[in-house]
């Protein structure tokens, strides 16, 4: 077992011993105002940041003198906002991780506590660093002064399960307008004519943090998602609040930044998945909290980013924080809508007594990760059957789950079709067997009829567009949609096989993917127009260098187990965004835009021929969904992120989007240094046609 010795963190020995409560505290308040969002609250690390505890911390830096790890933080840490630190928070910051990671040595360090200032900064002792309380305690107040009288939702119509599964046009009901994914408005006052003319008509300031939601919008009043569990009712047409809501979380339940991605409506009701892994429902009147059921317990990291979907009168809803090894691992549940009662539960990883379970070798059933919902799933009335995305088995390397790519880990990246009254499972069709670099394809699933067959749709992080026989989970073809690297692709039987270094690789081989871990495609969702067969998808063309470490493979162990580095594919580097109409009658891209920045929101597309989406240069877009011709552009403060939408309040067209870019901007700001990304603008913004140009 690895010990920490530390010729480098050694000098961490010296850390401890008259580091004051105050420098420990300061520490802790630093480290969750600028780390805790990629690395966890916890220190266990995430897809945006590496772990700050165990073996594979220890691997990296036991060997290095602690000033090398110090200096290593102030020059990248914040990524893009390493200056913003002085050397004295740095310190700090250094000094709570060492004091309160669980290192194998940790009570030595704990017993010898030494001087920040002796790991070499020429600054004062951080046990002299100045009280932040009283400022923090000023913006607190500045914060909470004053009241808004809250008022309930005057003549709320309950929405219908008749209504949920074909909303009007005016509404927009569902997580991606209808319950079967496409995103898509048959709205047609914004056409390719007028949509020159679009211009702001109100604004919404929003929580800080990852802004990844989707508001729905029923009768004219819109119900927002904002990151920290919160939501508000706002007259859609006017942007006048009408009630708002702030559900009460552990500060240590918030992951990467808090991403909620949607809420549901059903009768009168609102239903959101809480950071602490629980399921409330809310009155869509009032706003009151009507009953909260726990799913898991969010200190062995369960969390959500995705929010429940209502089928056929259950409330479904998947999990995710799922790296850790524990007895129940990931699932999908139902609940009652009314009481909050479980009434099922569907288990992402396959269990004794199948014949998936010996899918995972010599694994044991604790120590198997992975299988996470991300993404809201989507809906089949005719069928009655809710199709999810499953996340890729953890940690993301075979070789640091003790495990192999022959090892298909069922039913990690996989398709999964459920029956909603009663959780049983339908069919699964497993994408990607053993995955061993992030590859995902947990995202959104697309459910159209193509020449009469029912398909379901979907795009992992490899750029690869899968269709499917959505009622039996037959394969039926594929489209490898960029230059991926990673996969020998057989189309006629869907069988990918890795390239040989990557399956052949072992803990601490560096090996290459082209898409990376950010895709390729990513949770930005694709779009569909039916009427035409176009799918309109947004993918990264972006690699990573993925590195193999060691994980704790014991009880509660796991994690995400790899260093990761990305950068633009070769040839790219202008051209890291781009946005593709693929007809999936036949599989053939119609027309492809490559622009520099990322499209970071999620895309819409209408009958008035447009295709919305955002992007990282802070651009608002409007495209001919014909030939890709840009219509229309507007600068908004901070990128464009979550899903934007469009409605009918007041017999009037409007289009919105969330901005904010949260915990992505920890990947994009080192990656493309020369586009401007504030750290903070976090909002809703809503355009319409002005009156003369209606």
């Amino acid at each position: 077992m690895l010990r920490l010795t530390l010729k480098g963190l050694a000098a961490l020995t010296q850390v401890l011993a008259v580091t004051s409560a105050l420098a420990i505290d300061a520490g802790e308040s630093l480290y969750g105002q600028h780390c805790a969002t990629c690395h966890g609250a916890s220190l266990r690390g995430s897809a945006h940041g590496a772990t700050l505890m165990g073996p594979g911390f220890l691997e990296k830096w036991s060997a290095q003198p602690a000033r090398a790890l110090l200096d290593y933080q102030m020059s990248a840490m914040p990524p893009g906002q390493a200056h913003t630190l002085s050397a004295d928070e740095h310190q700090a910051i250094l000094g709570y991780v060492v004091a309160t990671a669980p290192f194998e040595a940790s009570s030595t360090l704990r017993g010898s506590l030494g001087s920040l200032s002796a790991l070499g900064s020429d600054t004062a002792d951080a046990s002299e660093a100045v009280e932040f309380s009283a400022a923090d305690s000023v913006m607190d107040f500045a914060r909470n002064a004053g009241t808004h009288t809250m008022r309930p939702v005057e003549n709320f119509r309950p929405v219908s399960t008749a209504e949920l599964n074909a909303p009007s046009p005016a509404d927009w009901l569902n997580w991606r307008r209808t319950p079967d994914g496409h995103g898509h408005s048959p709205l047609t006052e914004l056409s390719r004519d007028s949509v020159a003319n679009l211009t702001l008509t109100w604004s919404m300031a929003m929580h800080p943090g990852s802004n990844q939601a989707t508001p729905l919008v029923r009768d004219g009043v819109m119900f927002l998602t904002h990151a920290n569990n919160k939501i508000q009712a706002i007259e859609a047409d006017s942007g006048e609040l009408i009630w708002e809501y702030q559900y009460d979380f552990p500060p240590a339940a918030k992951m990467l930044g808090g991403p909620t991605r949607n809420i549901a409506l059903w009768q009168d009701k609102l239903f959101l998945a809480t950071y602490d892994a629980a399921l409330i429902a809310l009155d869509a009147v009032s706003g009151k909290q009507l009953w909260r059921s726990e799913k898991a317990d969010y200190r062995e990291a369960f969390t959500h980013s995705a929010g429940p979907i209502v089928a056929d009168g259950v409330v479904v809803s998947g999990i995710n924080g799922c790296e850790l090894f524990t007895e129940d691992g990931c699932f999908v549940t139902g609940h009652d809508p009314d009481t909050g009662e479980e009434l099922w539960r569907t288990s992402t990883l396959a269990l004794p007594g199948t014949p998936e379970y010996a899918t995972w070798g010599d694994v044991a059933p604790d120590r198997r990760g992975g299988g996470d919902i991300w993404i809201a799933g989507s809906y089949d009335p005719s069928l009655n059957l809710v199709y999810f995305g499953t996340s890729q088995p953890k940690p993301w390397a075979a070789p640091s789950r003790g495990m192999s790519v022959e090892d298909a880990a069922l039913y990690t990246n996989s398709t999964l079709a459920l029956n909603p009254t009663t959780g049983e499972l339908k069919w699964y069709f497993q994408h990607i067997p053993g995955e061993t670099i992030d590859m995902e394809v947990g995202f959104e699933r697309i459910l159209a009829d193509i020449n009469g067959t029912p398909v379901v749709l979907t795009v992992g992080k490899d750029g690869i567009l899968w269709k499917l026989n959505r009622d039996t989970g037959e394969y039926l073809d594929l489209l490898d949609t960029m230059d991926q690297t990673i996969f020998n692709v057989d189309k006629a039987t869907g069988m990918l096989t890795y390239r040989a270094d990557i399956a052949d690789a072992g803990i601490g081989d560096t090996y290459t993917a082209c898409p990376g871990i950010y895709g390729g495609h990513n949770w930005q969702s694709a779009t569909y127009d039916a009427s035409r067969h176009l799918l309109f998808l947004p993918v990264h063309q972006l690699c990573s260098d993925m590195t193999p470490r060691a994980v704790d493979l014991g009880p509660g162990g796991g994690g995400y187990g790899a260093d990761v580095a990305t950068y633009p594919m070769a040839g790219k580097e202008d051209k890291a965004g781009a946005l593709l109409a693929i007809d999936v009658e036949t599989m053939e891209v119609k027309w492809r835009i490559e622009q520099p920045a990322l499209f970071l929101s999620g895309a819409l597309s209408t009958d008035g021929g447009l295709l919305f989406i955002g992007d990282l240069d802070r651009n608002f877009q409007a495209f001919d969904t014909d030939t890709g011709a840009k219509l229309w552009s507007s600068r908004l403060p901070a990128p464009a992120h979550g899903y934007p939408i469009t409605y009918q309040a007041g017999g009037r067209q409007f289009v919105a989007v969330p901005s904010g870019i949260g915990v992505f901007r920890a990947l994009t700001a080192t990656i493309f240094p020369n586009i401007y990304q504030p750290p903070d603008g976090q909002g809703l913004f809503v355009f319409a046609l002005p009156d003369q140009a209606r």
